[in-house]
């Protein structure tokens, strides 16, 4: 792939989100003049942009446009009365979803790899990824998230190959369709499906219909890759497919199989049509990476590369910024930052995490921050999540919708604290030797992580 050198002044609204902040990052590569708007200026993205040159305004203001860009790429976080659409609207500059920009400009004549599903698709894209990048591919790739072995979320990359996190939330005010739709995959990872995304999506049979909509994608000389285990994956699969479709499952037959060495995932075996391909050894653990990294590996083997060279490749995978990052290890306490905002997600973290530290005291912090935690969807699910955790203390800003006492009805270790001092005072004293402290937001968490720091 070749840098196309251009003029053309773009500028993102949103432009901090990981998905925009990636799109950020692959336009400048292509020569453009790149400046975005967000009101949640903050690291690691924003540090990520400024490095690459990229002039970051805080804020949603009419004057932001002032600059007179050729084009305005708009998230989809923003809505109509938002100051700085309504000046792109009142002035007739030209405008465009993220991901329709992306699939014009960047992934026409690729051979796109997207990897969906409620959970797991930031580290699958990752994983997939760096088998790529280790075996000489040279991908592209745009990831939700930062992966350690490479240190920027995005970039063109210098190959036919295209790797994406193919998200199902919508692309903009004025497209309502999953982003997904726009990516035509010839390679798809089916990871998984659950009820997600309460402020747009009215039932699971809305985001199955979505799902669908990506399957209808995939070219028939392409590959649709799921876990055997995901019976809503298997309904949309159901609903028309015109596709081969590979399965995966741990320590069941599948076309792709894992074969646990350990409890928690650290060690598996791999084998493809009842052929060993080799051993996994990494410091990831729970069953979900497991399967994540079956769908990789088999991913890396739809574009010609063997299980074994992949699963080399694992060993050297560094997983994402926030996928549970050790943040502090002193004194017998270590502190993780973990991304888990979904009851399924906090809970298969959890597992892991307890089938690698045993009977050591672990603490769960979670502030409920994305839309659907803040709609109440979540409550007896949420509680039952935090089983595997000694205790669980959960964060009640003052603007929540619901109120988390309801928790309690269903678990009693649980605790509901509503300001951040509180919390840290709450770890300070449950902490000693021997104790992991599990922090899951999908958001800043109120710079929580550098007052723990400071407190411990």
């Amino acid at each position: 792939m070749t840098t196309q050198q251009t003029s053309l002044h773009i500028h993102i609204l949103g432009i901090c989100g990981t998905f925009m902040g990636g799109l950020a990052l692959i336009a400048r590569e292509l020569g453009y003049t790149v400046s975005g708007s967000d009101q949640n200026v903050y690291p690691p993205m924003s540090t990520q942009l400024e490095q690459q040159g990229i002039q970051l305004m805080n804020g949603y203001k009419a004057e932001n446009l002032d600059c007179k860009p050729d084009l305005v790429v708009i998230g989809n976080a923003m809505s109509r009365g938002n100051p700085e659409v309504e000046a792109v609207l009142n002035r007739g500059i030209p405008y465009i979803s993220g991901p329709q920009w992306l699939a014009e400009h960047v992934l026409q004549q690729r051979w796109v790899l997207a990897v969906a599903g409620t959970h797991g698709k930031t580290t699958t894209t990752s994983m997939l990824s760096w088998i790529l990048e280790f075996n000489g591919f040279k991908p592209g790739f745009l990831i939700g998230g930062i992966p350690l072995n490479f240190g920027i979320s995005a970039r063109l990359g210098e190959s036919d190959f295209f790797v994406i996190e193919a998200d199902e939330y919508d692309c903009a005010f004025f497209d309502k369709r999953s982003k997904f739709v726009h990516y035509r995959p010839r390679t798809a990872i089916l990871n998984n499906l659950e009820y997600d995304h309460a402020d747009i999506f009215e039932n699971l049979d809305a985001i199955k219909k979505q799902f669908h909509h990506l399957v209808r994608t995939v070219p028939g000389e392409g590959l649709i890759i799921a876990p055997d285990s995901e019976q809503h994956v298997s309904e949309v699969l159901e609903m028309g497919c015109w596709t081969p479709v590979v399965r995966t499952a741990i320590n069941a037959p599948a076309d792709w199989q894992a074969e646990l060495l350990t409890a928690d995932g650290s060690q598996f075996s791999v084998s493809h049509g009842g052929e060993l391909q080799g051993t996994v050894s990494w410091r990831l653990s729970g069953q979900h990476n497991v399967y994540n990294a079956l769908s990789a590996i088999a991913a890396a083997r739809h574009v010609g590369i063997a299980g074994s060279a992949a699963i080399e490749a694992l060993h050297s995978f560094e997983n994402v910024k926030r996928r549970m990052e050790v943040i502090i290890s002193r004194n017998g306490i270590t502190v993780y930052d973990d991304f888990a905002h979904h009851p399924t997600a906090i809970k298969t973290t959890l597992d892991g995490l307890r089938k690698q530290v045993g009977a050591q005291k672990i603490l769960a912090i979670v502030e409920p921050r994305s839309n659907t935690m803040r709609l109440g969807v979540h409550t007896e699910s949420l509680a039952a999540s935090l089983a595997q955790a000694d205790q669980a203390i959960i964060y009640q800003p003052d603007n929540l919708g619901w109120d988390l006492s309801q928790l309690l009805a269903y678990a009693n270790n649980i605790e509901i604290v509503d300001s951040l001092d509180a919390i840290i005072e709450r770890i300070k004293a449950e902490v000693g030797q021997d104790s992991h402290v599990l922090l899951m937001s999908n958001g800043s968490f109120g710079g929580i992580y550098q007052r723990l720091q400071q407190a411990l």
